[in-house]
């Protein structure tokens, strides 16, 4: 399933979502214009490598898991999470708000580079992308907008067709994937996509959208009921 967009409009304008899209386009510009050679020095030296954070002395290593977040391996890497971000955090931000929504993404994206170096702690392939980061806006999406509508892409059999399927099934769908690749990857050597870290980001996500999320307002019968005891208890004291 390919994702179009989605029926949920937002109250206000997500502009760290459009912060975090415009960043991670500008360096991916910056990697594309790099000399040969030199992208390549640029990637191992901010992407995430997993055995030098964990046995290097230099703590300057540690910023890697941040830095590699607005990096990107190719073209279709960055257009798959920009897409995902852009459909999916304008409606968590707008919920969160954007203080909290910063807050929130890089505590996913730091969670999901946890996951990766704990399965992978002796790689030396660089990990980057900002999808374990993402990966927890899904989870917040999840929780906060389950029936919302996704308009997706189809395949059925030759056929591709647009659908709308509720958003806790389309993204329970991917986090299946992602899982059941992640086991499929254990003992695997070499690169490839980071599903532990996709893992882990979404982990993340669900148990700190229940900290950062925005109370809704109680239904209007229920707020009707309440104000009324209060009016009474305050009437009887």
């Amino acid at each position: 399933m390919i994702p179009i967009r989605d029926l949920n409009p937002t109250r206000n304008t997500p502009w760290v979502t459009w912060t975090l899209l415009l960043l991670c386009g500008l360096v991916f510009i910056w990697q594309a214009v790099l000399p040969v050679g030199a992208d390549r020095d640029f990637v191992f030296a901010y992407g995430l490598i997993p055995r030098r954070v964990m046995f290097s002395q230099d703590p300057a290593v540690l910023l890697t898991v941040f830095t590699s977040m607005f990096m990107h391996g190719g073209l279709m890497h960055i257009l798959g999470n920009l897409w995902f971000l852009r459909m999916f955090g304008d409606n968590v931000e707008d919920n969160v708000g954007p203080v909290r929504f910063t807050l929130f993404y890089l505590l996913c994206g730091l969670a999901a580079a946890g996951a990766q170096i704990a399965m992978s702690p002796a790689s030396g392939v660089p990990m980057v992308g900002a999808s374990g980061a993402i990966a927890g806006v899904l989870a917040a999406y999840l929780v906060l907008f389950p029936h919302a509508r996704v308009v997706a892409l189809v395949p059925i059999f030759i056929f591709i067709q647009f659908m709308e399927i509720p958003a806790f099934v389309f993204i329970a769908l991917w986090f299946g994937l992602q899982f059941f690749s992640g086991i499929g990857s254990i003992g695997a050597a070499g690169g490839g996509v980071a599903y532990w870290a996709h893992i882990g980001g979404f982990v993340a996500g669900l148990a700190l959208v229940y900290l950062f999320r925005t109370p809704r307002p109680p239904a209007p019968r229920v707020a009707f009921e309440r104000s009324q005891m209060q009016w009474r208890n305050g009437r009887g004291g």
